[in-house]
Parts: structure tokens; C-alpha cells; sequence
């Protein structure tokens, strides 16, 4: 079976040191949700994006999300829209509810609350233990929320360029590992 990637990149973008970034380029026929503004993004204008985004893909998609994108994962599957993804690969999901969430203007950008319900499709979650925007603790209460699997990543900070994952190769073994179990072959996405 065959789907497209759709990547979901977080506040302030994915910059070209990013995994997610390098892994497109490596990948050219994935797919990035683009946003109107990353710096201070809102968060039905970016829920509408992805649904968009979503709409255009060949097939049910296989999101992979990074911080802010992960909240955006939870606010598009509690919008009732009619259209179906594959999974959702989370890595790194940012706390909005926490103090040390780096609202823009002051704000979360109508992220908060998280949404808590089930995810209506198969999901992980990649948790770092020394995420500065969220607790291990946190990040387990949200896959357990979402139906999640949760998946330990070791001490990795924000899983960022800054925290040292360029490239990130066990991340690509990762997702690789997730898509053999819904049936789809990174490598062969055309």
C-alpha cells in the first residue's frame, strides 16, 4: 500500500539543519504542510492548512510532526474532518499548557487545551527525557491520552537541529519501523 509522508514542522519552522528538512531532501517526494506564519501561527488558520494539505495528498497520508505540529495533530483529528490519515509519527511534542512553552506574543495561539480524546488512527509518540518544553511524565500522559505508543528516546532535548539531530538516522529507522506496521515503505515513496 502505498501513501504519502505530509512532514509538520513546529513554531518558527524546520530550518534546513532540521531532520525533518534533511529527511525531505533525502526524500523529494514528501510533502511539508506549509504555514502562513510560523512565528505566531493561529491555530484554525493552521488546522484549515493541514486539512487542506491532507486533502491534497493521493492517498491517506502518514503525518510526522514535530513540537508545535504535534498539537496541531491532536486540534485537526478534534475537528471532525471527513478526511482520513494513515498514522501520525510525534516526535517531541511541545507542552502548550506549560510555563515554559515559548508562546508567541504572550500567547499559545489557541493550542491550549490539549486536546485529551483518543487519536482516531495509529499514532507514536517520541519522547526525549530532557525536553525543555516538555516533562517525560507529560509526554506519557499525552500518548496515553491520544492512544499512543510511547516511545523513549533518551536524554535528546528538543530532537532539534540545536539539540544535535541534523540527519537524525535513528529517527528515519524509527518512522521506518512505524510505517512497516501500517503496511507503507518509506523508501519507496515515488
Amino acid at each position: 500500500m502505498k501513501c504519502d509522508i505530509l512532514i509538520l514542522a513546529g513554531l518558527w519552522n524546520s530550518g534546513p539543519e532540521h531532520w525533518q528538512s534533511q529527511w525531505q531532501g533525502r526524500y523529494p517526494a514528501w510533502t511539508k504542510a506549509e504555514h502562513r506564519d510560523w512565528n505566531s501561527p493561529e491555530r484554525h488558520e493552521w488546522v484549515a492548512e493541514l486539512d487542506a494539505a491532507i486533502g491534497a495528498c493521493k492517498g491517506a497520508p502518514i503525518l510526522v510532526a514535530h513540537s508545535l505540529g504535534c498539537m496541531l495533530v491532536a486540534h485537526w483529528a478534534a475537528s471532525g474532518s471527513p478526511l482520513k490519515v494513515a498514522g501520525a509519527f510525534l516526535v517531541a511534542p511541545s507542552d502548550v499548557e506549560a510555563p515554559s512553552y515559548p508562546a508567541p506574543n504572550g500567547s499559545a495561539g489557541g493550542f491550549a487545551p490539549i486536546p485529551l480524546a483518543p487519536l482516531p488512527f495509529p499514532s507514536v509518540v517520541l519522547a526525549s527525557g530532557n525536553d525543555p518544553y516538555i516533562t517525560p511524565e507529560r509526554a506519557g500522559a499525552l500518548a496515553q491520552a491520544w492512544g499512543s505508543r510511547l516511545v523513549h528516546i533518551g536524554d535528546a532535548g528538543h530532537v532539534n537541529a540545536d539539540s544535535g539531530h541534523g540527519p537524525w538516522p535513528e529517527g528515519e529507522r524509527l518512522l521506518q519501523e512505524f510505517c512497516d506496521e501500517l503496511g507503507h515503505d518509506v523508501g519507496q515513496q515515488a
